[in-house]
């Protein structure tokens, strides 16, 4: 097994872990915080947008069945690229888009990924997706780690709110 890990911030955390917990070679996903200058911060803290964090799910995957690249791929399908200040009807910096890379590989895959998004016309507005490099990544809250599966009724109802139809539009 080829263990590796991808970092990605696109809104609340809840609803960007079930599409990448369904792909194959995904051995976890964990909600949590990442970005930010406050060691082990609480959600509370985050959502006062004082700790710089930006609410994020750090992917274990297994590269020998789904690349890092595919990840990306596959996050410019979930979060909009388009929003710089927060995603659907969460708003705030704690809900910015942001790739997280570990190394220069995951930075060039973000990066050419990006400008390629960029030139397909896909999106009428300039993609403002960060690409920052990865600092220590906090896991949030037991509550809030599978969220999707521990509370169906809310997690719909977050979908929902733009996401969903957001995904039906750019999934390929």
């Amino acid at each position: 097994m080829n263990k590796q890990t991808a970092i990605f911030a696109g809104g609340c955390f809840w609803c960007m872990v079930k599409p990448f917990d369904e792909q194959p070679g995904i051995i976890s996903v964990v909600s949590g915080y990442c970005g930010g200058h406050v060691a082990n911060p609480t959600y509370e803290q985050v959502c006062s947008e004082t700790t710089g964090h930006a609410e994020s799910v750090e992917i274990t995957f297994d590269a020998d069945v789904v690349s890092y690249k595919d990840l990306v791929e596959l996050y410019w399908q979930i979060a909009d690229p388009t929003d710089a200040m927060g995603q659907f009807q969460d708003r705030g910096d704690s809900y910015r888009p942001i790739i997280f890379y570990k190394d220069q590989t995951q930075k060039d895959i973000a990066e050419s990924s990006k400008k390629a998004l960029a030139e397909s016309g896909e999106f009428d507005e300039p993609i403002v997706t960060q690409i920052l490099p990865a600092t220590t990544f906090y896991p949030a809250e037991d509550y809030h780690q599978d969220f999707y599966k521990k509370n169906p009724e809310r997690f719909e109802l977050e979908e929902s709110a733009g996401r969903a139809d957001f995904m039906e539009k750019h999934r390929k």
